[in-house]
C-alpha cells in the first residue's frame, strides 16, 4: 500500500517527468492512494508510471467513469494501476467539463495497455467521453442509435410502465 509519503513522492517524481502542472492534486483516502491529473496529461503521467518510474505499474486493474454532477468539472475517468511486483495500487483520476469530455480531449491509453480497449468504449458509452486516438469508439451495451448516457446522473430514470395485477387495468398489454 502507498503511504502518504509515497504518494507524494510519485507525485514528485511524475512532475518532473511530465510537468509541473501534470499533478494537480494527491489524494490519500482511506487507505487509497490517487493522483489527479490535468486531462491532456493522462497518457503521458500513464505512461510514465508504467515503463519510466523507477518502481513501475505494470498492471492496468481498472478504467471507469464517474459523474460528480453538481459539482464541476463533473465528468471523471479513474485509471486503477497496479504493481504486481509490489502489489501495490494506484488511481489516477482526471477531471472534466461535459465540453472537454464530449470534445474527444481525452487521449487513449490503448497504446500502453490493450485492455483499455473495451473499458474505454464502455465509458464513452455509459458517460459520452470521447478518447483522442481509439480506433474503435463505438458503443457496447447501447444500440448505435441511442441518443444520451445513461449513467450520467442528468439522464432521466424511469422506462416502461410494469404490468401487475393490481395496476393491469391501468398499463396497456403488450399485444396491445
Amino acid at each position: 500500500m502507498i503511504d502518504p509519503t509515497g504518494l507524494e513522492l510519485v507525485a514528485r517524481a511524475v512532475r518532473g517527468a511530465v510537468g509541473e502542472g501534470s499533478v494537480r492534486e494527491t489524494i490519500h483516502f482511506r487507505g487509497q492512494s490517487t493522483l489527479d491529473v490535468r486531462p491532456d496529461d493522462v497518457h503521458e503521467v500513464i505512461r510514465f508510471l508504467h515503463a519510466d518510474a523507477d518502481e513501475p505499474f505494470d498492471f492496468l486493474a481498472s478504467l471507469h467513469g464517474c459523474d460528480y454532477f453538481p459539482k464541476e468539472p463533473r465528468l471523471a475517468v479513474h485509471y486503477q494501476l497496479l504493481s504486481s511486483e509490489r502489489r501495490e495500487r494506484l488511481g489516477v483520476r482526471t477531471r472534466m467539463t461535459l465540453e472537454v469530455a464530449e470534445s474527444g480531449a481525452l487521449p487513449t491509453v490503448t497504446d500502453l495497455f490493450p485492455t483499455a480497449d473495451f473499458q474505454e468504449k464502455e465509458v464513452f458509452d455509459f458517460f459520452g467521453v470521447r478518447f483522442a486516438g481509439h480506433e474503435d469508439l463505438r458503443r457496447l451495451h447501447m444500440p448505435e442509435d441511442y441518443e444520451g448516457h445513461p449513467q450520467r446522473r442528468d439522464f432521466p430514470i424511469g422506462g416502461e410502465p410494469v404490468l401487475y395485477t393490481y395496476n393491469e387495468h391501468e398499463v396497456p398489454r403488450w399485444y396491445e
